[in-house]
């Protein structure tokens, strides 16, 4: 009866609004659609409006130092690399010179497939700069299932562009 009921009101939340993704109360994956593409839902909904693309979000980046944060940003592009633990963390591609935007997910409350590599994502969320330490990009590597020489290589902290995620829509294959 619970999951009728369930199903019942998201299938009216969805007709009441077309264009925006919306979260159940469940592990349950959710779906949207919106200009002809379907999108699985991670993590709270959000408006498919003002959208950038990943050259438009790349020269935001850009104009930002250690510390900078845009808020209430999203963006469009290719998901390079998925967490392969857990889909806790993904990185996007913001360049053809392999720039990419490492996201996290806000309050560590969702994660993504960790097969979507190679799909099409919009996050929403802030965007910001900071210096990642050794410790934190062996951990990453070793999520990443890199080999133990090219962990060994990680002797020094880096900048890097950062994006927490409070929403992610991938598109369907």
């Amino acid at each position: 009866m619970n999951k009728i009921i369930l199903t019942l009101l998201t299938v009216g939340l969805f007709a009441s609004c077309a264009n925006k993704a919306v979260k159940t109360e469940t592990n349950e994956l959710v779906s949207v659609t919106n200009d002809g593409n379907e999108y699985d839902v991670f993590g709270e909904g959000f408006d498919l409006k003002n959208t950038l693309t990943k050259d438009a979000m790349f020269t935001k980046y850009e104009g930002l130092k250690v510390g900078d944060t845009i808020q209430n940003v999203q963006f469009e592009t290719t998901i390079s690399s998925v967490c392969k633990k857990k889909g806790c963390w993904m990185k996007l591609d913001l360049t053809k010179d392999d720039k990419q935007a490492n996201v996290r997910f806000k309050d560590y409350s969702f994660f993504v497939p960790m097969d979507s590599e190679g799909r099409t994502a919009v996050v929403h969320g802030k965007a910001y700069v900071a210096e990642v330490s050794v410790a934190k990009l062996i951990h990453y590597a070793e999520d990443a299932g890199k080999s133990e020489a090219e962990i060994e290589a990680i002797t020094k902290p880096e900048t890097q562009y950062l994006f927490m995620a409070d929403g992610v829509l991938i598109v369907k294959d």
